[in-house]
């Protein structure tokens, strides 16, 4: 059972920094942290970075090695890199905002589910409290940037997707959660192409391709791209990293 509260000797300190941290990815990385956090030393009882065993499917997937990768891309959490550790990860539908085109907001969101399943297991499921990763039909929130110049808040451009990353503890173990928001209001083939992109960030992609041809492009383009090999080529990188998540805290 899952306590914020009771924190075992971890620093409750460093554990609120760690809480309140969300990144959120739109055309570029925005990173928005309460505290320094990077320039302290994460405490003594927090587990050492290690890497997990891979998923079977990353496991025998054979790296294109002509095409190479963007692993340069990918940005570390706090607590290292945003692997999953126990499969099927498992995802939730929230589709409390219920409006027209719903079904073809679903269809588009679980083929995307369907193509990264062929790569890391995944599994939709009806408890949004136990799940993973959670998908909301919804409109991400206004981008509200201050000018640099003038000081002066600014609104952004409409964003059509947000994923961001929550830690918590279960069982003793650090572990994350992703919230993807992806709004109703496009054609089919667009929410598609934005959960394709979306839940490689949530499947540990944190970061963005320059390569156009890539699903994690940084930016949309007319004829939307499939996962890559070189997409996977990353993907599978990233689970060969330590990481702290996935590991018990030292009692």
């Amino acid at each position: 059972m899952k306590n914020v509260l009771v924190m075992m000797g971890v620093s409750a300190f460093y554990w609120k920094m760690l809480r309140v941290i969300f990144i959120t990815f739109v055309t570029t990385l925005v990173i928005i942290v309460t505290s320094n956090i990077g320039s302290s030393e994460p405490p003594a009882d927090f587990p050492d970075p290690k890497s997990h065993p891979l998923p079977s499917a990353l496991a025998v997937w054979e790296v294109k090695e002509e095409v190479g990768d963007y692993f340069s891309e990918v940005k570390e959490s706090p607590l290292g890199y945003l692997v999953w550790s126990e499969f099927p990860i498992t995802v939730f539908l929230d589709l409390s905002a219920s409006k027209p085109r719903e079904q073809e907001w679903v269809e588009a969101v679980e083929t995307a589910i369907a193509e990264w399943n062929d790569y890391i297991p995944l599994k939709e499921v009806d408890d949004r409290a136990t799940a993973d990763i959670i998908i909301a039909r919804s409109r991400p929130p206004v981008n509200i940037q201050r000018n640099p110049e003038t000081g002066q808040r600014e609104f952004g451009r409409a964003r059509t997707a947000r994923t961001r990353y929550e830690f918590d503890l279960e069982d003793s173990r650090l572990i994350h959660r992703m919230f993807i928001d992806i709004t109703p209001n496009q054609p089919k083939q667009r929410t598609l192409a934005t959960a394709r992109h979306e839940i490689g960030h949530g499947l540990g992609i944190w970061g963005h391709s320059e390569d156009k041809n890539d699903a994690l492009y940084y930016s949309h383009v007319r004829d939307s791209p499939k996962i890559s090999p070189r997409d996977v080529n990353t993907l599978r990188k990233i689970y060969e990293q330590p990481t702290r998540l996935g590991w018990k805290i030292e009692q």
